[in-house]
């Protein structure tokens, strides 16, 4: 049987390494968990038995639930970025609103600028396209604009994907600065900006800034976010507003895609959000979280071998790990999950061209924090034996 061309990108995109394996010794830094115990499981349960009606249960409309849009109108208005009902399309998550950004926009072989490291399920929605891909490091206030404006000068680009608040997975957020120089250089250029904005809401310390679309007064911006991380994940709904000329045809292709999301579900986030405050909840997920973060930092960073380094984001789910010198990948393979018992994503895989493979990311957020305690510590001995391993070694063969 023969496959689709495209589906050779997908034999080993290292998505497997975000789900924990069936191991029950195993303590799973990888995949971006939010805290289970944490989800307003009792809340949401009542609002889907209250939601679900013979008219919930009918078929709607590819762009979703006019009540829960006017709500996300409204919060998007609140963070700076004026909104309205219809200018808000429902997804199935996040991941469903980069999938359909990138079908509308790439062509086999168009030019795609990614954030070097960049979030795998990005690639990995993109990767059915078959873009050519233009990886921009990061810097500690964000992407370098430098290195992007070389690109844009030598090669034609349709899309610029970011994660402007708490990068996955470095943490970064993009400084005020280069948000506004990276928007006009979109008008410039005339390429589309992808923002992804899932963890924006959990800062732990600092000043929010301005989202990208908010900068945005040509309709180069698309906004995407998502109640993964501040709800719960499995609802499976996100959102994304852009200007007309982008948002009407994402509105088509949502319907060719899916029809529509689920109506008993978006129906009872709006109940949920009508009669209990959100931001009360997300209060106390950044006070949970920040304490999770901050938990890793000081098991781990004491137990890092010489020269290896420990991000110190300010919000989100993920803290970037590199030790110079060591294979990531192999390691992870060979000795931190067979003989420790910890996962974490190994940085090759979230890079378009395989790079970064000295670092990893790892998340916090899932773990208790006895469990957080004990990852550092087998992380930590791993990293030591390892290292001290290939110094012998080095050194028999030197």
């Amino acid at each position: 049987m023969k496959f689709a061309q495209r589906m050779t990108a997908y034999a080993d995109n290292g998505m497997d390494a975000l789900f924990a394996a069936n191991d029950p010794e195993l303590i799973a830094f990888a995949g971006g968990y939010p805290d289970a115990t944490l989800f307003p499981a009792a809340l949401l349960g009542q609002a889907l038995t209250a939601s679900t009606t013979p008219a919930a249960l009918q078929y709607s409309t590819p762009q979703g639930s006019p009540a829960l849009r006017t709500q996300l109108a409204h919060r998007l208005t609140q963070d700076g970025l004026p909104t309205t009902a219809d200018q808000v399309l429902l997804t199935q998550g996040a991941q469903q609103a980069l999938d359909l950004v990138a079908r509308l926009l790439i062509d086999p072989g168009d030019g795609l600028v990614v954030e070097g490291p960049t979030y795998i399920g990005a690639l990995s929605a993109f990767d059915t396209y078959q873009p050519t891909y233009y990886e921009v490091p990061v810097a500690h206030d964000g992407m370098d604009l430098t290195a992007l404006r070389q690109v844009l000068r030598q090669h034609p680009v349709k899309l610029i994907y970011t994660v402007p608040d708490f990068q996955n997975p470095t943490g970064t957020v993009m400084s005020l600065a280069k948000r506004r120089a990276l928007v006009a250089l979109a008008t410039q250029y005339d390429c589309v900006i992808l923002e992804d904005a899932p963890y924006r809401a959990l800062r732990y310390r600092g000043v929010q800034l301005p989202t990208l679309a908010s900068l945005d007064t040509t309709g180069h911006v698309i906004h995407v976010s998502s109640f993964s991380k501040i709800l719960a994940p499995n609802l499976r709904l996100g959102w994304l507003t852009a200007a007309p000329a982008l948002l009407t045809p994402l509105i088509a292709l949502k319907g060719g895609a899916d029809l529509e999301s689920s109506r008993v579900v978006t129906d009872a986030v709006a109940a949920y959000l009508a009669h209990h405050d959100l931001d009360a909840h997300i209060a106390t997920l950044r006070q949970v979280y920040a304490a999770k973060m901050a938990r890793l930092q000081s098991g781990l960073t004491p137990r890092l071998p010489a020269g290896a380094t420990l991000s110190a984001p300010d919000g989100g789910f993920f803290l970037w790990l590199t030790c110079p010198g060591l294979d990531m990948a192999r390691f992870v393979k060979e000795v931190l999950g067979p003989q420790y018992h910890v996962a974490i994503v190994p940085g090759n895989t979230l890079s378009p061209h395989g790079h970064f493979q000295d670092a990893a990311r790892l998340s916090f957020t899932g773990n208790t924090l006895a469990q957080i305690d004990e990852g550092a510590r087998r992380l930590g001995q791993a990293l030591q034996q390892q290292v001290a391993t290939a110094a012998h070694n080095a050194y028999n063969h030197g």
